[in-house]
């Protein structure tokens, strides 16, 4: 049976996707690892309702670089820039280094799978039905330009003793195709009954 590969790790450098850190170390590759999944971490509790896509860190000898991918700019950068100032202060005591964020806006949210994957998550955890959701999901985002979506849920949907998987598909979705630009994220929903897995694949042409 064939097997599904990351469509993003699959296409790098081949299309417009890149690594998620950005950075060479030999020694040291242990605690800077360790110091990237902090800095995700305190992005993630800090503006959990940012609308955070992408978080990418970049090092370099004295500057280490955060690119924060958010529907909701204004959230993080906060009034005259205090929220991002407070960011900085808060990366620099865990880097040990100079710090600099930017923040870009997401033009179309209803495009980004990361986004998307979480919105289903969060409407999973407010008890929307899980078809609802998938459904709303893939009508916002073929009314915005995507050319294809596959959403699928895993787990004891709508309260069931029993765990499977229900997926809905729209349009086109050439995972073979490597130069396809295809966007994929994973979300979990914290409901009463367990987990819900959410995955999202979105094709969209640039």
């Amino acid at each position: 049976m064939g097997q599904k590969v990351n469509p993003i790790g699959f296409r790098l450098k081949i299309n417009t996707n890149t690594w998620d850190s950005i950075w060479y170390a030999n020694k040291d590759y242990k605690e800077k690892l360790h110091q990237d999944l902090s800095i995700r971490s305190y992005i993630n509790e800090s503006f959990k309702h940012a609308g955070l896509s992408k978080i990418i860190i970049e090092r370099k000898v004295d500057l280490v670089s955060v690119t924060i991918h958010s529907s909701r700019p204004g959230v993080i950068i906060g009034k005259k820039g205090l929220d991002i100032e407070k960011v900085k202060q808060k990366i620099a005591e865990k880097v040990k280094n100079n710090v600099e964020v930017n923040v870009v806006g997401i033009k179309r949210p209803e495009v980004d799978a990361a986004l998307i994957s979480n919105s289903i998550a969060q409407q999973l955890e407010k008890r929307v039905s899980f078809r609802r959701a998938m459904k709303k999901a893939i009508q916002n985002c073929l009314r915005m330009g995507g050319r294809g979506i596959k959403v699928s849920c895993s787990g004891r949907l709508g309260g069931a003793e029993i765990a499977r998987t229900e997926w809905y598909k729209e349009g086109r979705l050439p995972l073979h195709t490597l130069r396809a630009n295809i966007d994929y994220a994973f979300c979990e929903a914290k409901t009463i009954y367990g987990i819900i897995g959410v995955k999202v694949w979105v094709y969209v042409v640039n």
